[in-house]
């Protein structure tokens, strides 16, 4: 119960900090959220985009899970994606991954406990499609750090063809699709690529490697 009441304890302190600086802080989050991005991410602990972003709550609209990957049939974060774009109006979804990521080391290792194996399969379709680049890779970590930067580049086509994408290209609303990295090691988020309505998603080609 220890580690509990620490984070209750440092809650009460943010709130208590919070309100010393502005003491309107939280009333203005009271009513509507107006969040400028949605962010896909990794689930992974290290990973913070309200902290790496330093946005300010009700800034981004945020879904996390292993890999930051895009099943179409993932209720949730169909769920999540129509609300953003279709009620929120948000006008940029960002898909970032971030080097060293344990779920894609896990999909190119293979043998994952279950749930994690059967979740996986959208990032060993990626190994897959990309396993002449990642073998040619001379160490492990390159390899695992390339499958990221391409897992995030098929996921980004993945989302730009799901239902609540897809209606709001063909309504013409302003929505760009971003594939972005996190490096660990320095903080920065590494912009891979983009997608829009008028990119022909068969033309994409793999990222420029980023971390070399």
């Amino acid at each position: 119960m220890k580690e509990i009441d620490q984070l209750m304890l440092a809650n009460r302190a943010w709130a208590a900090e919070m309100l010393a600086e502005n003491p309107d802080y939280f009333n203005r989050n009271v009513g509507a959220q107006k969040p400028v991005f949605l962010w896909i991410g990794c689930s992974d602990s290290r990973v913070a985009p309200d902290q790496m972003t330093q946005a300010v709550p009700g800034g981004l609209f945020v879904h996390r899970n292993i890999a930051n990957l895009v099943y179409p049939d993932d209720g949730n974060l169909m769920a999540v994606l129509h609300y953003a774009v279709h009620v929120l109006g948000v006008e940029n979804v960002v898909i970032c991954g971030h080097y060293g990521c344990g779920g894609v080391q896990a999909a190119l290792d293979g043998g994952a406990d279950q749930p994690i194996e059967d979740w996986l399969a959208h990032a060993r379709q990626v190994l897959d499609d990309h396993r002449d680049e990642i073998d040619a890779m001379p160490t492990p970590e390159e390899k695992v750090n390339r499958l990221v930067e391409v897992n995030v580049r098929d996921q980004l086509l993945h989302l730009a063809q799901t239902e609540p994408v897809k209606k709001a290209f063909e309504a013409d609303m302003p929505l760009t699709l971003h594939g972005w990295v996190y490096d660990l090691r320095d903080g920065h988020i590494k912009p891979l690529m983009r997608v829009t309505r008028d990119t022909v998603l068969a033309e994409v080609p793999r990222p420029e490697r980023v971390l070399v």
